[in-house]
């Protein structure tokens, strides 16, 4: 049987393949410089979904969006992935027995169906099921798909792998390498079209290349899923507060208010990767931004 999707507009489909859920992170560690205190005027919205007050957690998912579009099947993100060694991170190291194939295939899809894997960048928790461990080789996960990622990521790994084999949990080595050596990579950058009505867009600054996918869908919506431009909705109402995972903090921050500015302005719906809901549309209020969360 296959699920429901998340979201359907006219022949257009979304499902969220979930890799882990809830993926709790301490405030102090994913925004710098942030207080529990600075939160508690949006409580109401964030409390239980999106944020842990009792703990101080910030509650994201790792997860992928599968998107029919266009007669084509889509993968954006591919999550953690499983035996791959991520000691500094234990709800990530060496898992085994997940259900991300599984939830896969509960949307109707295996492997081989996927026509396009988009990297919207190439951090350890977007890029890991490019690759699965066999007969002790690393090896495409989604063989007959085309994986998409920016030539600037690439060499902004491939650099930080030179200088150290851990650097972002050593994911450069394990997820981009096998897929680059096995010919199945292209790279785009901001403007190409990767099907007709899928245009690439620049969300630099969370990484260096960092890329989002502006679709537009049936039913007369635009659906902008855009990796972590947008962590959470905190983020909406703090749209100030960077990661300290950003390659270019002050980057991030313009980014991410020009998305913001141009989700209002042109009613889109906005699939961030770690969102906790289907989509986010975005409202001004007194002079800054809220996020409207579907579940």
């Amino acid at each position: 049987m296959v699920a429901n999707p998340a979201l359907t507009l006219g022949k257009t489909t979304v499902h969220r393949v979930i890799d882990l859920d809830p993926f709790a992170i301490p405030i102090a560690n994913i925004f710098p410089g942030a207080t529990l205190a600075q939160l508690n005027p949006a409580a109401q919205m964030l409390a239980g979904q999106h944020f842990d007050f009792a703990t101080g957690k910030v509650l994201l998912v790792i997860q992928s969006h599968l998107v029919r579009f266009a007669g084509k099947t889509i993968l954006i993100d591919a999550c953690v992935g499983e035996h791959k060694s991520r000691p500094l991170r234990p709800e990530w190291n060496l898992r085994t027995g997940t259900q991300y194939l599984a939830n896969l295939a509960a949307a109707g899809c295996t492997p081989e169906d996927i026509d396009i894997v988009m990297c919207t960048h190439l951090h350890a928790d977007h890029l890991g099921w490019n690759t699965r461990l066999e007969s002790g080789r690393w090896v495409p996960t989604f063989p007959n798909a085309r994986y998409v990622m920016t030539q600037c990521d690439i060499d902004q790994r491939a650099q930080d792998a030179a200088q150290s084999p851990q650097a972002n949990h050593g994911s450069y080595q394990d997820s981009v390498l096998p897929v680059l050596d096995a010919g199945l990579v292209k790279t785009a950058k901001p403007g190409d079209e990767i099907v007709d009505g899928a245009k690439i867009i620049d969300l630099t600054g969370h990484s260096p290349g960092q890329i989002g996918l502006d679709l537009d869908a049936d039913a007369g919506s635009r659906l902008v899923f855009c990796g972590d431009a947008i962590h959470s909705p905190v983020q909406v109402f703090y749209p100030e507060w960077y990661s300290g995972f950003c390659f270019d903090g002050e980057q991030a921050v313009r980014t991410r208010r020009s998305l913001l500015e141009r989700a209002v302005g042109e009613n889109l719906r906005l699939m961030p990767a770690h969102l906790r809901g289907t989509s986010m549309r975005v409202e001004e209020k007194n002079g800054g931004f809220v996020p409207v969360i579907e579940p």
